[in-house]
């Protein structure tokens, strides 16, 4: 506990050497002075370093690229591997587990050691791990590393240690599961095979033991050998060489059948009385021709045969469908007597298994449902009813059915939020699912202490919007809404919308929501803004649209004329057109295209539906607001949003400036430039221009349209080589010294450069180059209109240099850690400056070290980066807090823009609202991202709100509605210290705390030097509130307020790319998430307390549950069905039969064990009981297996006894001379 006190007559910041040199306006910058009334701040901070940790907590959402399958039919869990090395374990919902091979090898096999607690992975740097399942974070117990061999088939038989691993060569190894040493037994490839074989019989492909007998081992090769292996003899019980090669194995249960699929689309059934030829062979899907030859088809890569009780036996492939009929989807068959049942599938079949009822091989299967695993989904078909309906999926598997474009992240949110969204959200569920219960039931979990509601929202490149229950470290889907509901369809051959049929023109930019009054408002690509309000009723509405001119004529850049070098400011760029419902204009030809300016003109950029709509009980959309196209150019992305329900008002701001608007009366109040913002406080010199010359269109539209998730050729994700080639060809060459930093809007994760735009809004300021820099203008056949980008992949642009090439690329890719920063003026910019190669070579990084005021003479922009209403001080000799708009832009200037708002509801619905010039300036280095207020004892002050009030309720007369409205005045709590209130305001540099009204800079914290923040918020953490910063080197930290103490600073992500950029995102309690992968959430705690909690909120993955008992096979099976249970494989794998196997063979890594992996999540007092309990659990099963020891020295006891009483009755009557 540490108390801070600051008299304002003579500050000091809190780090050394922290004080700012840049122009400032009074005290902004932190520089001592002397205030009029000394005012004392005491501020009882209660954060410490302790109160922090940072940690993994649970991953949503479906396995990127996945590889794998696995399910313990006993345990009834399910496991997934992926290419990246990552496993996830799910079991019933809220059972969801995610653990990672620290090599990140692609992940082969799984297999489970059936109701053990226990996985076996593959990996394909051929690596064998066992997983630890009996703690809720699994670990490596052992590893074992092939040194010679790589690995291709693993098979564990059900009650097994031994493990039987196929390789490349043809070989077969066993491994001891117990201690992860190989045996000295193996099958070498050529014994398996004749030795008259002229041919290697090439990789293994299948391993299983027979039904019938477990000391005889089925080996399938890829080149169509098989062969039954005696375990006992050694030696080769059959061969069987087939002219296809073959994918997989399926023993029927009886053991005397076994049927294979090859690679031209057939199935071959074998029986062991005659293995010469097979049994049966038949092409599913091959039909015969008119000229008798049978149609050729794809490989079967996988078939299952499944026996029934009271039915035919189950056949279930994957693949072989015929080449013929092109644009087949890919499909799963499952044959049932004579009926062929074909389900076509979305992605491809990445893997399936069925389940069964019964763990042991020899018994009847009975199969009652199908897992499949695809590539970009995961469906279980149930077999028990003849149409083969799917389960209804619990998981939050469909997350990237459109990718994520932004997310957004609330906890504590009210509680009666939840129940309301997932009611109204029921209602549009889909039909036609299977009636019985989810399969997958495994595992345990129950409802944690420590929770409280939280909501997730995704916004998606189709202009979806998803909201997620996030309680409990759950994800659960409640509300889904199609913003692109609210347009016109674009149609082929209209023009610009032709372009745009086969982009995303509604992809989610940023959301802005407020769970308090329930309105929300979406930001789209194509320079559009949606607001919805909440109702519970349906309603006829007709959408009124809002048209704004945020944008002025682009000049060519000149250079500056020796004697202007006075301060410019532009004409007023004020435009307030009035309300009205969407223009009727006809869509002209493409901007690109040669036609007159004028038709270019006043036009958005999407079709407004300008008749009345019938929506749906939910959010409904009231106002659309479009910004237009100006003389040919298309309007700048929106970098920065904020909606104040109690004011009624939304404000906007890009490249080009800042516009308000009055919802409630549908007016805009405000539209300006950022330099008309400033009026005569500019603190900038500002050059003036030489008179333009011919204007040509400049345009390269800012919307880059969605890199699409999904894999046709059109459009495949691009690379960031691909982006930098495409960079290259078009001749365009990035300015890294216009290009800071992605900062345009950290409000919601989006990581764009608007210093990089130079369409100014008033007169555009020169770059400060040894020359005029020239202009590269876009080609006349290139469209203005780009693929935007996604979250889920997004480009990374680096400065290249023509001369360079490929190498230095890579170079700069590798260099993305550290002070390189991210360019993006391939998404906004309007003007490209080709820089000489030297130049651009020494510049690349400098502009990103240095402030912004440093490099003003080089920015033809100054974009607004973040937005906040509040209760403020908009001037320093204000007496009483006042409505006011905080305005922060790409140059590290904040603007306070004092408001007037009538408060009576009928004048407030009649009267305008006016904004007063700037009052306040302050100035910080770097772009501005975040805002926030504190009261003087340094307790958090929430933004005003309306409570929220169903629009389209009856109307009752007896009681008008009114709006209420909720205030939270900074002077409420201010009667220890008088008026006034802190404001914290971080950049992508640096935080600095003020004391308003005065302005005076209290505390200034350079947050990094050789990077700069991504994302920033202030958050409440232990009934206090910190700043919490994640950088573009991958450190996430928190600082106290309002001292800026750095309490945490965590290097958790070694590279950060843009996905992660874009979606990172910091909210109350300690939590945080992220896209880690374009399929996948990954949820983040920051707080001690929730890491010592952890344990409690996740599931357990092993519940105890006793082995079903095999059936009694009867006196004449046992009898004649060989014998499969005097088979001791310790017998013949042991190192007292087989010996040790060759020490280079493969190397044996002892893994971390329980207790060493839980040490990251569990410490403190919890981790310590934690721990206890896992060491615990330990020396229960280390006594467990002495028991077990001590009853197998109990039964050899008793053998020994058993033969010495047979010898002493053998021996009792001879006499010393018969031995």
């Amino acid at each position: 506990m540490k108390k801070f006190r600051k008299v304002l007559d003579g500050l000091t910041t809190s780090s050394p050497g922290a004080t700012v040199s840049s122009p400032s306006c009074g005290s902004a910058a932190g520089t001592p002075t002397a205030a009029p009334t000394p005012k004392e701040i005491d501020v009882q901070e209660t954060l410490v370093s302790e109160n922090f940790q940072l940690c993994k907590t649970v991953r949503h959402g479906f396995p990127y690229q996945p590889t794998a399958l696995a399910f313990d039919p006993v345990q009834k869990i399910l496991a997934i591997g992926s290419r990246s090395g990552g496993v996830r374990i799910l079991g019933r919902p809220g059972v969801d587990c995610y653990c990672q091979h620290e090599s990140g090898a692609a992940v082969l096999q799984l297999q489970f050691l059936i109701n053990e607690g226990a996985l076996v992975s593959a990996c394909a740097d051929d690596t064998l791990h066992l997983w630890n399942l009996r703690q809720r974070r699994p670990a490596i117990l052992h590893s074992l590393k092939f040194n010679r061999e790589r690995i291709t088939f693993c098979h564990l038989p059900f009650q097994s240690k031994w493990l039987y691993v196929g390789t490349e060569r043809g070989n077969t190894h066993i491994v001891n599961i117990e201690s992860f040493i190989l045996s000295g037994y193996v099958i070498m490839w050529n014994k398996a095979i004749e030795l008259s074989t002229k041919t290697h019989p090439g990789p293994v492909v299948h391993l299983s033991d027979s039904p019938k007998d477990e000391g005889k081992l089925l080996i399938g090769f890829e080149s169509g050998t098989i062969v039954q292996w005696d375990l006992r003899g050694k030696k080769a019980d059959f061969r069987i060489y087939y002219d296809e090669a073959i994918h997989s194995v399926s023993w029927h249960h009886e053991g005397k059948q076994f049927m294979c699929s090859h690679s031209d689309g057939s199935l071959t059934l074998w029986n062991l009385r005659n293995t010469t030829k097979p049994f049966q062979v038949t092409f599913p899907h091959g039909k015969i021709q008119k000229d008798g030859r049978k149609e050729s088809c794809k490989p079967i890569l996988k078939v299952e045969y499944k026996t029934c009780r009271n039915s035919e036996p189950f056949v279930i492939f994957s693949g072989g469908l015929s080449y013929d009929k092109a644009g087949r989807r890919p499909a799963l068959t499952i044959m049932h007597g004579k009926a062929i049942t074909v389900l076509e599938m979305d992605y491809p079949i990445v893997e399936f298994m069925v389940l069964c009822e019964t763990p042991y091989n020899n018994e009847v299967q009975e199969p009652y449902a199908v897992v499949v695993l695809l590539e970009k989904d995961l469906i279980v078909v149930d077999l028990t009813q003849s149409n083969y309906p799917v389960f209804e999926n619990p998981y939050p598997m469909d997350i990237h059915e459109s990718p994520v474009t932004c997310t957004a992240y609330f906890a504590d949110c009210p509680p009666d939020i939840i129940p309301i969204l997932y009611s109204i959200g029921a209602k549009h569920k889909k039909t036609g699912y299977s009636q019985k219960e989810w399969p997958i039931s495994g595992g345990t979990w129950t409802l944690g202490s420590h929770t409280y509601p939280e909501i997730i929202i995704t916004g998606h490149a189709d202009g979806s919007i998803k909201f997620w229950d996030a309680s409990a470290i759950t994800l659960q889907m409640l509300y889904k809404m199609k913003t692109s509901k609210v347009f016109e369809k674009p149609k082929p051959g209209e023009g610009r919308a032709a372009e745009l049929v086969e982009e995303d023109p509604f992809a989610i930019q940023m959301v802005s929501w407020c769970p308090q009054s329930r309105i929300f408002c979406v930001v789209g690509i194509s320079a559009h803004i949606i607001l919805y309000r909440f109702s519970k009723y349906d309603a006829n509405t007709q959408i009124v649209s809002l048209e704004v001119r945020l944008q002025c004529d682009s000049e060519d850049v000149i250079s500056p004329s020796e004697n202007e070098n006075n301060p410019s400011f532009s004409e007023t760029g004020s435009h307030s057109p009035q309300p009205h419902h969407h223009h009727q204009h006809q869509h002209p030809a493409s901007p690109g295209s040669r036609t007159p300016e004028g038709i270019k003109d006043s036009i958005p950029c999407l079709k407004v539906k300008d008749r009345a709509v019938r929506v749906p009980p939910g959010y409904q959309s009231e106002l659309v607001i479009q910004l237009l196209w100006v003389d040919g150019e298309p309007p700048q992305q929106i970098t920065s949003l904020d909606i104040n329900s109690a004011y009624g008002l939304l404000a906007f701001g890009n490249c080009n400036g800042l516009a308000v608007v009055d919802y409630l009366q549908k007016t805009v109040i405000l539209c300006m430039s950022t330099l008309d913002l400033y009026g005569s406080t500019d603190p900038y010199q500002r050059l003036t221009r030489s008179p333009r010359r011919n204007r040509q269109s400049t345009s390269e539209f800012c919307m880059r349209g969605l890199s699409n998730f999904y894999s046709d050729s059109k459009k495949r994700i691009r690379t960031s080589y691909q982006s930098l080639t495409e960079l290259t060809d078009n001749q365009q060459s990035i300015d890294m010294e216009r290009s800071k930093s992605p900062t345009s809007d950290h409000v919601n994760g989006h990581c764009t450069s608007p210093t990089s735009q130079p369409c100014s809004a008033g007169k555009p300021r020169i770059p400060m180059g040894p020359e005029g820099p020239r202009l590269t203008r876009r080609g006349p056949g290139r469209p203005p209109f780009r693929k935007a980008q996604s979250a889920a992949c997004m480009e990374i642009s680096l400065p290249v240099s023509h001369t360079e090439g490929h190498a230095s690329r890579r170079a700069m890719l590798q260099q993305l850690h550290g002070v390189t920063m991210y360019s993006h003026d391939e998404h906004h910019s309007t003007t490209s400056y080709c820089w000489s190669d030297r130049e651009s070579r020494e510049n690349s990084f400098t502009r990103s070290r240095s402030s912004s005021v440093s490099s003003i003479d080089r920015d033809t922009k100054e974009a607004v980066t973040t937005l906040q209403f509040g209760e403020s001080y908009g001037r320093k000799n204000d007496v009483l807090p006042t409505p006011c708009l905080w305005v922060g832009t790409s140059l590290g200037v904040v603007l306070l823009i004092p408001m007037s708002i009538p408060t009576d509801q009928e004048e407030r619905m009649e009267e305008p609202v006016t904004m007063g010039v700037s009052g306040a300036l302050l100035m910080l280095k770097g772009s501005v991202l975040r805002f926030s207020f504190l009261d003087c004892m340094g307790a958090l002050i929430q933004t005003p709100y309306e409570v929220w009030r169903d629009h389209n309720a009856p109307e009752d007369p007896d009681r008008p509605r009114r709006r209420k409205l909720v205030h939270f005045s900074p002077s409420s709590s201010q009667d220890a210290c008088g008026d006034g209130h802190l404001a914290v305001v971080c950049s992508e540099r640096q935080a600095k705390v003020f004391l308003m009204p005065s302005q005076s800079c209290l505390f200034v914290h350079n947050i990094t030097e050789s990077s700069f923040v991504l994302r920033a918020d202030v958050v409440s953490v232990c009934n206090s509130v910190c700043l919490a910063c994640f950088c573009a080197n991958g450190h996430v930290m928190t600082l106290s307020l309002p001292s800026l103490r750095p309490l945490m600073d965590v290097n958790y992500l070694p590279l950060t790319d843009m996905r992660i950029a874009r979606t990172f995102y910091f909210t109350n309690g300690g939590q945080a998430l992220y896209l880690s992968s374009p399929t996948e959430i990954q949820r983040i705690t920051y707080s001690q307390e929730m890491c010592d909690n952890l344990q409690e909120m996740l599931g357990e993955l092993f519940t105890p549950i006793e082995t079903p008992e095999a059936q009694n096979r009867g006196f004449l099976k046992g009898f004649f069905g060989g014998n499969a249970h005097t088979f001791d494989r310790e017998e013949l794998f042991g190192e007292a039969a087989a010996g040790k196997a060759s020490r280079s063979l493969a190397q044996h890594i002892p893994g971390q064990g329980g207790v060493e992996g839980m040490k990251v999540a569990a410490s403190g007092a919890v981790g310590e009981l934690a721990r206890a309990r896992i060491a615990l659990d330990e020396r229960g099963q280390r006594l467990g297996e002495l028991e077990e020891r001590t009853a197998l020295m109990m039964t050899s006891a008793e053998a020994f006894s058993k033969h010495a009483h047979e010898l002493m009755l053998k021996c009792k009557d001879k006499k010393w001379y018969q031995f």
